[in-house]
């Protein structure tokens, strides 16, 4: 029986890279498991709800349309809940991660070792990623191991793999970036163990639209607190 990967898409005015994310997502085939691809255009206005239409009326994407931006968050939302699959990744639309990569990241589960699983861009140092933002990454995710009694390298990573059904129980509420500490105090906090393996990273820069600044950073640093304390 073939494991069904849900992957979902969050986009907002990425028109220079969708098509190359959606090509290499096409690309990808792993032995023994299905894709189903999520678009969610999070209401862009330079031309991507465009690009998005048109690979979608190829047959092998369903795209969802926010008529305003919400945030990253709330696309995953929207993407999980038209997700029919055993397990879900959440890929990023800028070309930071790189979508070869799914079959280490699906290996351990393949293998039935874990049901969660992370894919760190720093387990093997930090390479071409900028002190400040390296320096932010190693603070929230020390934070993290902290106050979750975890031994994580990479906290705040894109790449997530974990079943659908368990993303969905979460109950999920954070609107923007802080989607992705949000998802990790709530493994760690119910338990469940999450496995790292080592990605690759090609760092984007704000003048080629990177979005998340420094004021995420310290949102997330609220969101791992209050999980852990007030929730």
């Amino acid at each position: 029986m073939e494991l069904r990967l849900s992957v979902i898409i969050p986009v907002y005015n990425e028109q220079s890279t969708i098509h190359d994310v959606l090509t290499r997502v096409r690309a990808v085939a792993i032995e023994g498991v299905e894709k189903e691809i999520i678009v969610v255009d999070d209401g862009s206005t330079d031309g991507t709800a465009l690009l998005v239409a048109e690979e979608a009326a190829l047959g092998d994407v369903h795209a969802v349309y926010h008529p305003a931006n919400r945030g990253k968050g709330a696309a995953i939302h929207t993407g999980l809940a038209h997700a029919h699959g055993d397990y879900v990744i959440i890929q990023d639309a800028d070309l930071e991660l790189d979508p070869a990569e799914y079959p280490r990241l699906l290996a351990p589960i393949l293998a039935g070792q874990y049901q969660v699983v992370y894919g760190s861009r720093f387990q093997a140092g930090w390479h071409g990623t900028p002190r400040h933002l390296a320096l932010g990454n190693w603070v929230l995710t020390k934070v993290t191991n902290l106050l979750y009694g975890a031994s994580l390298t990479d906290m705040e990573t894109g790449y997530k793999v974990l079943p659908v059904s368990l993303m969905q129980e979460l109950g999920l509420q954070a609107q923007r970036f802080d989607i992705e500490p949000e998802i990790t105090a709530k493994l760690l906090r119910h338990g469940y163990h999450i496995h790292e393996v080592p990605i690759s990273y090609q760092h984007r820069d704000y003048w080629q639209g990177k979005k998340i600044g420094w004021r995420d950073g310290v949102i997330a640093l609220w969101v791992l607190i209050k999980h852990r304390f007030v929730n």
